[in-house]
């Protein structure tokens, strides 16, 4: 034992003999029950129960459990553990991302049972790629216990239109993960690099769109041209982002002149609604006034065919009448003559008869008898002479 000096008597281990006493001694150098014997312990009885200790801690262990065999197959079922816990699982919503030795190599990997260098060699990264963002521009928007709230962030919100007025502009961008190995290593922040490019883009579209039409009919285009020119920023970073959408939350004038810009609107308004109702009138009247035109036209046309037809028939007669007059000259003539007679005659309120009829005293039956009384009581009857004028 160590504690043997060169002469091979054994010594405790505080240096004292173990011979010669036979007192077992404590180690603080009294013997029990004894204040004045020597001050070394009793070597014999520690040297005991060290060596039935060993003998004890060797019977437990099994024949050749440090031997060279028993080193190998430790190594490799360690080995076996540790590559084993290099296996992990990609679920549906995530991209798996690996390090080996710090350094990424390879693409994402898609969903589903995968392996990589297990810890201290290889690292994985599992983000989430269908997780919507939100990225609030202009304002910051809360949940208490109760109401939700909402701050304005003028720094971020107000910027100049193409007609160099102020607008105040709060709106949101919302993306997620399109490559997860670009989104986490070609940038530093990424949600910030977003933020910072979103409000690049609508300050640049805004700076070329007048307050009014920002107002009113092209907010649909401002977020329209805000989406498409964010992501091209984006993919110019290689951030592996997907813009979704670009929303306008709030557009209006600063806080300090929005009343005035509402009489205005409101004024716009009017405006429109008059210049509606003007068309509306406008639209109602003059189809219906180009209907009467059209109308008197036909109208006039039909007339001027009545009239041309009337006379053309007038003419067409007369020239029939012609043509029969320059056959038989005299019975023509008699005939106009006889028809003119008639009808001027028709209507007045005479009786014309032969001399002789009168003469004879005999009178036209077909005469009524008070009207023929009547006519020789006033000396109506005339004398009827055309028949001789015509004959001389």
């Amino acid at each position: 034992m160590p504690w043997s000096d060169q002469g091979g008597r054994r010594r405790g281990p505080w240096g004292g003999s173990s011979e010669g006493q036979g007192r077992i001694n404590s180690p603080w150098g009294r013997s029990p029950g004894n204040d004045s014997g020597n001050q070394g312990p009793n070597q014999n009885d520690i040297e005991d129960i060290l060596r039935r200790q060993q003998q004890k801690f060797r019977g437990m262990m099994p024949s050749g459990f440090l031997g060279p065999k028993f080193i190998i197959l430790a190594i490799v079922i360690a080995t076996f553990i540790w590559l084993s816990s290099g296996f992990y699982r990609v679920q549906p919503n995530q991209q798996g991302i690996e390090l080996v030795l710090g350094k990424y190599a390879g693409t994402p990997k898609e969903p589903g049972l995968q392996w990589n260098w297990p810890a201290p060699i290889g690292e994985i990264f599992l983000p989430d790629v269908t997780r919507e963002n939100r990225i609030e521009i202009g304002f910051r928007s809360g949940v208490d216990a109760r109401t939700s709230t909402r701050r304005d962030v003028p720094e971020e919100s107000q910027m100049i239109t193409g007609d160099e007025n102020i607008i105040d502009i709060d709106f949101v961008v919302f993306w997620r993960i399109r490559n997860a190995g670009n989104f986490l290593f070609n940038l530093h922040n990424p949600e910030q690099t977003v933020k910072v490019s979103a409000e690049a883009v609508m300050r640049d579209i805004v700076g070329n769109t007048r307050i009014q039409d920002a107002l009113t009919e092209c907010r649909g285009a401002i977020e329209t041209a805000a989406h498409e020119q964010l992501q091209l920023l984006v993919n110019e970073y290689q951030a592996g982002i997907e813009i979704r959408s670009v929303q306008l939350n709030e557009v209006d004038p600063p806080a300090q002149v929005i009343d005035a810009f509402n009489e205005v609107t409101r004024a716009r308004q009017d405006r429109e609604r008059l210049k509606n109702e003007a068309e509306g009138y406008r639209n109602d009247v003059v189809p219906r006034a180009r209907g009467e035109a059209a109308q008197i036209i036909e109208n006039a046309d039909a007339y001027r065919q009545e009239v041309v037809n009337r006379a053309q028939g007038d003419a067409n007669r007369f020239n029939s009448v012609y043509e029969a007059y320059k056959q038989a000259k005299n019975l023509t003539t008699r005939r106009i003559y006889l028809d003119t007679l008639e009808e001027i005659l028709s209507n007045v309120n005479k009786v014309i008869i032969d001399d002789d009829v009168k003469n004879s005293g005999v009178i036209p039956y077909l005469l009524p008898l008070p009207e023929v009384h009547e006519l020789f009581s006033n000396n109506r009857l005339i004398k009827n002479t055309s028949t001789k004028g015509e004959n001389n």
